[in-house]
């Protein structure tokens, strides 16, 4: 992982950060792929917007940081992550539908959520969980989706 700072010029950053909001793009759309074939409203186009938003503004965090003089600086990263973390709850709050009992779209805005996070992790640069939650995301996805599907229609066809 390299670490961004103020004494790097420019151009030797740019590659890595390039990489990081790649990565971060990347994963969500890949997430995001799933909810499109599903045709939900936060498809494809959104995931991608959140993860590259989250990577962007990690990114933006951390050269500050270093920029404004690294730990002499009172500037705290950490702080852009839970400004994140508060905008992207409202962001997948407005997902959810709740009709007396029937609860509609909770895991699009926990998929949400998960991008958002995935691409907080790759503008920090962390490349082993972004890798190991993309994998773990699609896992939850796919075949838990698969086994809930099947677990239902057995259970229905039980009654």
């Amino acid at each position: 992982m390299i670490e961004l700072n103020a004494s790097m010029p420019f151009d030797a950053m740019t590659g890595e950060i390039m990489l990081r909001l790649l990565i971060g793009t990347v994963v969500g759309m890949l997430l995001g792929f799933e909810r499109e074939m599903k045709d939900y409203d936060a498809g494809l186009r959104t995931h991608g917007f959140v993860a590259l938003s989250a990577s962007i503004m990690t990114v933006t965090a951390l050269a500050l940081f270093y920029q404004l003089g690294g730990s002499q600086s009172r500037l705290d990263p950490l702080r852009v992550i839970e400004g994140m973390a508060a905008a992207i709850g409202i962001i997948a709050a407005g997902l959810i539908i709740v009709r007396g009992d029937n609860v509609k779209n909770l895991t699009s805005a926990a998929h949400i959520w998960l991008t958002a996070t995935l691409g907080i992790a790759s503008g920090a640069g962390f490349y082993p969980i972004v890798a190991l939650g993309t994998a773990l995301a699609l896992i939850l996805l796919v075949l838990v989706g698969f086994a809930e599907r099947r677990w239902k229609d057995k259970r229905g066809s039980d009654n």
